[in-house]
């Protein structure tokens, strides 16, 4: 029977959201996939600018989305709850 072992956990800054701040991201969430400039993270939500809802990315090596829609205002809000994955945007 092996013995469980203890793993040290080192935050590294500038790594996870925090590295795409100011850039374009992808938002893959539970029910939708969203896209826009990261501008605000917090422990609750993420803070897109110019927030789109992806309907159909298309092949990820093509230059943009198949279907991308503009959502309302210039400032929209993600519950970190619901974010699976997240990467660069296109």
């Amino acid at each position: 029977m092996a013995m469980r072992q203890l793993v040290t956990v080192t935050e590294v800054e500038g790594e996870g959201l925090d590295a795409f701040l100011g850039k374009e991201i992808l938002i893959l969430c539970v029910n939708y996939f969203y896209t826009g400039i990261l501008e605000g993270v917090n422990t609750t939500c993420i803070k897109l600018k110019g927030a789109r809802l992806v309907y159909e990315t298309g092949p990820f090596t093509s230059a943009g989305y198949t279907d991308a829609q503009a959502l309302p205002g210039s400032e929209w809000y993600i519950q970190m709850s619901a974010i699976e994955s997240f990467g660069p945007g296109k």
